[in-house]
């Protein structure tokens, strides 16, 4: 199962919180009470967030925290790869270090194909994608053909 962090579940719905009023700057304690997340954890995300340039953080009494960016240009991508580093299913989309098989394996360059697929999709999501009003999930199928095209 594909499976993203709890911190980068916290991303999101931090991001979505902070984009419904993107022009502001937000304190992480408002920003904690707001979502529910720990300040500690939320804290930590924020730092995080700033390290990758998704925020920008401003010190002293009115500081705090704002997106660096329009939410509109700020894709799902960024912000798993913030938490979670570079988007990849398997070892060998990063590197073939840490795989025992990677000289024999004669499907490789198929979950490249796929990784491929699935940053396509997750860079076409934004933040402003996130917070407009979810929709009844809708079956999509895509046979696995279309993948390798």
């Amino acid at each position: 199962m594909l499976r993203l962090s709890k911190l980068t579940d916290y991303a999101t719905v931090i991001l979505s919180y902070m984009a419904k009023d993107k022009a502001r700057v937000h304190g992480a304690l408002e920003i904690a009470e707001a979502t529910g997340i720990a300040q500690p954890t939320a804290s930590k995300i924020l730092k995080i967030l700033v390290k990758a340039r998704v925020l920008a953080s401003t010190r002293g009494a009115k500081g705090g925290y704002a997106l660096a960016r329009e939410p509109e240009k700020i894709t799902v991508a960024s912000v798993i790869s913030a938490l979670e580093g570079p988007i990849a299913l398997t070892e060998c989309t990063v590197s073939h270090k840490g795989c025992d098989q990677a000289t024999g394996c004669r499907i490789q360059g198929n979950w490249h194909i796929i990784n491929q697929k699935i940053s396509q999709a997750l860079e076409s999501v934004t933040l402003a994608d996130m917070i407009l009003p979810s929709k009844s999930p809708q079956e999509i199928t895509i046979p696995v053909s279309r993948l390798f095209r």
